[in-house]
C-alpha cells in the first residue's frame, strides 16, 4: 500500500475516515503511530527524533509497556503477563495490542498528554491502527520501512531469533489498513532517518488540530 511521502503532509491533514459518529474518543491532541515491519529501525529513528525535538512541550514520546525484559533496543516499562492483564482489566491502558508473542500498551500518561492538546508519538503496530482510530480523536500514521534483505539482517543482528524465525516474522507482518500520512525508507545511517522523522513530526504538529503550546 502506497502512502504519502514526508513532503506531502505540508498540504494539510485530512480528517479521520471511518471513525464512529458521536463516540467519546481520547483527545483533542493527536496520536502519531510510527509503524512498519520488524527490522525497519523504528526505535532507532524515534530515539533520534526525540533527541532532535527535545524541549518542545507540544510533542511527547510515549514509553510503552511491554511483556519483555528491559534491553538496549528500547526504553520501555517491562511488565510480566499478570501485571499487564491487571492493567488491561483496570482500564489503565488507552491502547494495547499483541504482536510476536508479546503484549504492548500505551500508558495513562498518553491519555493525559492528549487531553492537554499535545501530540504524542508512539512506536505502534499496523495491527493496532484500526483500534487506535476508534479510540482516539485524531490518529496519524508514519510508516518506516526498508528493503527486505536489510530488514532480515537487522532482525538477525538483534540475536533474539534465528534466520528462519526472522523470515517467518516478516511473512506474518499485518497489512496497514489505511494509507500512511508519511513514509520513510530507512536504508541509510540512523541520523539521516531520524532527521527525516523529526521533520515529519514537526510538520504534523504544525498541522494537527488541538495543538498545545510550545
Amino acid at each position: 500500500m502506497s502512502g504519502r511521502t514526508e513532503a506531502d503532509i505540508d498540504a494539510g491533514i485530512s480528517p479521520e475516515a471511518g471513525a464512529p459518529a458521536g463516540a467519546a474518543r481520547l483527545g483533542p491532541g493527536t496520536l502519531v503511530l510510527v509503524v512498519g515491519p520488524s527490522g525497519a529501525g523504528k526505535d532507532t529513528l524515534i530515539r533520534e527524533a526525540c533527541r532532535r525535538l527535545a524541549g518542545r512541550d507540544d510533542i511527547r514520546f510515549a514509553r510503552r509497556r511491554i511483556t519483555r525484559p528491559v534491553d538496549a533496543t528500547e526504553d520501555h516499562v517491562s511488565l510480566d503477563a499478570a501485571a499487564f492483564a491487571r492493567g488491561v482489566a483496570a482500564g489503565e491502558f488507552p491502547l494495547h495490542w499483541q504482536a510476536n508473542g508479546l503484549a504492548y500498551a500505551l500508558g495513562p500518561e498518553v491519555a493525559a498528554d492528549l487531553a492537554a492538546g499535545r501530540m504524542v508519538v508512539a512506536n505502534g503496530s499496523r495491527g493496532a491502527v484500526a483500534e487506535a482510530r476508534r479510540r482516539f480523536a485524531a490518529v496519524r500514521i508514519v510508516m518506516v520501512t526498508a528493503p527486505p534483505e536489510l530488514l532480515a539482517a537487522r532482525i538477525a543482528a538483534r540475536g533474539r531469533e534465528g534466520a528462519e524465525d526472522a523470515a517467518r516474522r516478516l511473512k506474518r507482518e499485518p497489512a496497514l489498513p489505511v494509507p500512511p500520512d508519511a513514509t520513510i525508507v530507512n536504508d541509510g545511517v540512523p541520523e539521516a532517518g531520524g532527521a527525516r522523522l523529526a521533520d515529519v513530526l514537526a510538520r504534523l504538529a504544525e498541522n494537527c488540530q488541538g495543538r498545545g503550546p510550545r
